[in-house]
């Protein structure tokens, strides 16, 4: 049976919002990493070719996509795996929502979750039925745990896990018996240690060895390629939970249209685009991030991924408040748990001339009379 859902945070914002919008310079708007930039020309040609399609498209994705997608694993993040151990997913946080559901999970069962994350893990064990439970700690993961949730780069603190992390995560999910996710669909936005090289994998043989038993990672080409509006986004690992999660998905009739196939193979083949693109945010990254910092708010995280995870000491809605009064909308540090109380989220989704206005701005008031 279906839980109780919660209201949908993001409208506790919209005073916010309508705050900022009052600035003479109008809103700069960083609370959403909903990207801006053009969806590459190579892209769009690729959908565009494949608007034929007359057919039903496969469910396990084209031959095409499917070996595009273990050619780039392999390319980008050292990972071997066999064109029968990878799925074309609605975009990521669809599989997120319903892994849950998918994997059997009910009444009773857990699922672990970052202290610090994206809401919808939480609401995809509350569909199942099962149980969340937020914890960064593999020693603290409960028995009757049956799902694990990892998500790196993190949204939104930016965290990166390593190796050993990630090894340590894999067998503690094993000693449990219980299924491992990794959430990685921000691996080709690595800063300061990561820049030029995607972020580790859990399918990294430094982590798992040859053994994919249990593991599973998700990725997406919503923020390395701009194809939000495209709803392109991938499964991997395990075999066995492939194969269960394939049989699901033909029986509801969830699969990838066809020509969105093909775009994603070209996608998935073009390493070019992606280093425009992230050149693109690293140079909005170093313009916002001092001046966040010389306005008094600290950076804390935020090594990969799309934003800045920022703090002034006090209440986060305090801050977005000061924020809203510059023009400037973040996003809340409490959507994303309750460790995260005195933390705002500004994305880096936003042009460059917004984003210029807001570095502006936080000088502007940096300068003011009686700032401290």
């Amino acid at each position: 049976m279906l839980g109780e859902l919660p209201d949908y945070p993001w409208d506790r914002v919209a005073p916010y919002a309508d705050r900022a919008r009052r600035h003479p310079g109008g809103i700069v708007d960083l609370s959403i990493g909903s990207p801006v930039d053009p969806t590459p020309e190579l892209i769009r040609a690729a959908l565009a070719e494949a608007t034929d399609a007359h057919a039903y498209p496969t469910t396990v994705g084209t031959p095409e996509l499917r070996a595009a997608i273990v050619d780039w694993f392999a390319r980008r993040r050292g990972v071997t795996i066999g064109e029968d151990a990878v799925l074309p997913t609605i975009g990521s946080k669809e599989m997120v929502a319903w892994l849950p559901f998918i994997l059997g999970l009910g009444e009773g069962d857990v699922v672990v979750q970052p202290t610090v994350a994206y809401p919808t893990y939480a609401i995809g064990a509350t569909l199942a039925g099962a149980r969340a439970v937020a914890s960064d700690d593999p020693a603290e993961w409960p028995a009757g745990t049956k799902l694990v949730w990892l998500n790196s780069p993190s949204n939104p603190d930016g965290r990166v896990l390593g190796i050993d992390e990630l090894r340590a995560a894999v067998e503690r999910a094993r000693e449990l018996g219980a299924v491992i996710a990794s959430d990685e669909c921000y691996a080709e936005l690595g800063w300061g240690a990561w820049s030029g090289e995607a972020t580790p994998s859990i399918l990294d043989p430094r982590v798992v060895g040859d053994d994919h038993a249990g593991v599973l990672a998700l990725y997406s080409l919503s923020k390395q390629s701009n194809l939000a509006g495209y709803r392109a986004g991938i499964i991997a690992g395990s075999g066995d939970l492939i194969d269960r999660i394939v049989r699901v998905r033909k029986h509801a009739g969830l699969m990838v249209p066809a020509p969105l196939q093909h775009a994603m193979a070209v996608a998935f083949g073009n390493d070019e685009h992606v280093a425009q693109q992230r050149e693109r945010y690293r140079a909005r990254r170093e313009l916002l991030l001092p001046a966040l910092e010389a306005h008094g708010l600290r950076v804390d995280g935020s090594e990969g991924g799309l934003y800045l995870w920022a703090t002034a000491g006090v209440d986060a809605w305090q801050t977005m408040g000061e924020l809203a009064d510059l023009g400037i909308l973040a996003g809340p540090g409490p959507f994303y748990g309750d460790a995260s109380p005195e933390h705002v989220r500004l994305s880096l989704t936003a042009t460059d001339e917004r984003i210029a206005a807001a570095a502006e701005r936080l000088s502007a008031a940096r300068a003011m009379p009686g700032r401290h």
